[in-house]
């Protein structure tokens, strides 16, 4: 079962990075994944298959759009900062603690902070955040998270700790 998980999923990565339903691209996958999924199949654990629930799938999706959402608007932000003549900036590093439990969940958490301009996942200590951030002073470490963290904790505690 993991040997046919993995081939599975290692074609399915093919598929998304060839984005092609030629007939060679798509048997170079099957092959590709095969010849891959012999030498790595034990590696791999059928309880990804947990996320393929509809209602992970809904709050995946969700996520992505959150992310999208903050991710344009957060651009702007920097932008304006940035062509500001007073450069309205407070830099400091904030920290805040975390509800979630999953490591997989914490690391796509301080992903999405950093790929959000404006600010840089520094470190993880247990459940606490440390976060560069430009705007970080005259700020409590519960509005800091809520800032930073708020859109996305919510919707990786529904895809990951349910």
């Amino acid at each position: 079962m993991r040997f046919v998980f993995s081939w599975i999923v290692l074609f399915a990565i093919w598929m998304a990075l060839t984005s092609s339903l030629q007939i060679q691209e798509v048997l170079t996958g099957v092959i590709t994944a095969g010849i891959v999924a012999s030498f790595t199949w034990k590696n791999f654990t059928t309880k990804g298959l947990r996320y393929l629930h509809p209602k992970r799938i809904f709050y995946i999706l969700l996520y992505i759009l959150v992310f999208l959402k903050e991710l344009v608007k957060s651009n702007f932000h920097v932008a304006w900062i940035v062509i500001h003549p007073k450069l309205p900036i407070s830099p400091g590093i904030v920290r805040f603690p975390t509800k979630l439990k999953s490591e997989t969940a914490k690391l796509i958490l301080a992903n999405s902070i950093t790929l959000t301009p404006g600010t840089l996942s520094v470190d993880i200590k247990d459940n606490m955040y440390y976060i560069h951030w430009l705007e970080a002073q005259n700020m409590t470490d519960e509005e800091a998270a809520q800032n930073i963290a708020g859109p996305f904790e919510n919707l990786l505690i529904k895809i990951f700790e349910d």
